[in-house]
């Protein structure tokens, strides 16, 4: 495995394959450079170091509904091997999250059951199908058994680590990474019980290299069905590869989000499913206080910025800018105005990215300068106040109102308190927050004087 390197997010292979860099030097707006779903799905999972603690309910519609649900409260209730259950306790999970107490008894039964499953990322979903293929290995068959798909080389590599992990105190389990770079010889067959790749790789092992005799797979996982189908070629090669199993083999697909495309793709390849969902909960902005402030351009919106700070105590900000290159400006200036800065875009490794989060939770930084990048799942304890530099709009310049609720949902989290300001700088962008302001019916009052005095008492 150490010869296989990780590539960087900017050099992205075209249909062909070839490499092709980003140009560093175009403008582009946050939309036009919409980040990869892969590249923050792996975000989420390099900054999670621990289960989030999820408020929504959980909603199982079973395949036969007469017969009795089941969930379980404890690890042991699932009469895992010894050797398992260590695993288990050696990463840390103390009971089951919401997610795997639905979902272990279903993908544990005997005989095995097929599940579509939807989970936000952090709730344990992939320690649940790992333990799932783990617990259907036979270790003195020396050939895969459980195959998994991921959409990216850097996904894959995340899960094998779940693998190692929790097969740790299971020596006889062996793992077999199916990812460009990984040449096997021609004719050679794999002795390894579970394989984890990416659609291509695993199409080509199956059928054209028969490194893998897909008859023998006993569980198919497709993880991150979202990130793979909005990758070209993925959904096509994942069908390929699932018409090739064995009708008894189980099927589990997992997926954060459940559109229409998702769904379908879901339904072609789990048949008989059972499904566990989650029921949507609407974030509030009952506890956020939201305000605007007029400027005319870019330096006064600075200017803007510098009084606030002086008027206010901020624990930690978050501030949102619309480009690049606004982003790189504004970090520069605040750091010249001897702020502690950290700088969070696109064009930055994803390894590059969480690095620079971790040191924001830790207090090493008291502001984050960011594009939309970091808008979605990133808790931060401290983060008391969100910053709209430039308001979000989408590539029509209508406003974004999903990315704003995502933004200034940063503050008031964990049942504080929290302030979002909005700078506004022309009468285009006036408009765009009156439109947000009718989409969430929630007034955004003009920031003044006593504002200020009346936030930092509720600060104090």
């Amino acid at each position: 495995l150490s010869t296989l390197h990780l590539k960087e997010e900017k050099s992205k292979p075209d249909a062909n394959g070839a490499v092709v860099k980003a140009d560093d030097n175009v403008e582009k707006t946050e939309d036009e450079e919409k980040e990869d779903r892969a590249a923050q799905s792996l975000l989420n999972k390099l900054i999670r170091s621990n289960l989030v603690d999820t408020s929504n309910q959980v909603e199982v519609l079973q395949r036969d509904p007469t017969s009795p649900l089941y969930s379980v409260r404890s690890f042991e209730e699932l009469r895992l091997k010894p050797q398992l259950l260590q695993g288990v306790y050696a990463m840390g999970f103390n009971r089951p999250s919401k997610i795997q107490e639905n979902a272990l008894p279903m993908m544990l039964a005997e005989p095995p059951q097929n599940l579509i499953a939807q989970s936000q990322s952090g709730t344990g979903k992939t320690a649940a199908f790992v333990l799932a293929m783990l617990s259907h290995v036979e270790p003195g068959n020396k050939y895969p058994q459980c195959l998994c798909l991921s959409p990216t080389y850097e996904l894959a590599l995340q899960t094998g680590k779940v693998i190692e992990q929790m097969g740790k105190f299971y020596p006889e389990l062996k793992l077999a990474y199916a990812v460009r770079g990984n040449k096997l010889e021609r004719g050679q067959k794999i002795s390894e019980q579970i394989v984890i790749g990416t659609p291509g790789t695993v199409l080509d092992w199956c059928s054209k290299l028969k490194f893998i005799d897909p008859k023998k797979i006993k569980v198919f996982v497709l993880d991150e069905a979202d990130v793979m189908i909005a990758t070209q070629g993925h959904q096509d090669q994942s069908i390929r590869i699932q018409r090739m199993l064995p009708r008894d083999c189980q099927m589990l697909l997992f997926s954060a989000t459940f559109e229409d495309s998702v769904w379908k793709f879901a339904q072609k390849v789990v048949p008989d499913p059972n499904i566990i969902k989650l029921k949507r909960e609407e974030e509030t902005l009952d506890t956020i206080k939201q305000y605007y402030v007029l400027c005319n351009n870019r330096d006064e919106k600075f200017q803007a910025l510098c009084n606030i700070y002086g008027a206010i105590t901020i624990a930690q900000a978050m501030i949102f800018c619309h480009t690049r290159k606004t982003a790189g400006w504004l970090a520069a200036e605040l750091s010249k105005e001897g702020h502690q800065v950290a700088l969070l875009s696109g064009e930055m490794m994803v390894e590059q990215r969480a690095a620079v989060i971790e040191r924001f939770r830790e207090g090493k930084e008291k502001v984050l300068v960011t594009t939309n990048v970091c808008a979605r799942g990133i808790d931060v304890e401290q983060v008391s106040v969100v910053i709209n530099f430039d308001l979000p709009v989408d590539k029509d310049g209508n406003p974004d109102n999903e990315t704003y609720l995502h933004r200034i949902g940063r503050t008031g989290r964990f049942g504080k308190r929290g302030l979002a300001i909005n700078m506004v700088d022309s009468k285009h962008s006036m408009n765009i927050l009156h439109r947000i302001q009718e989409h969430f019916n929630k007034k955004i009052n003009k920031l003044d004087t006593d504002d200020l005095d009346e936030i930092e008492k509720i600060n104090n």
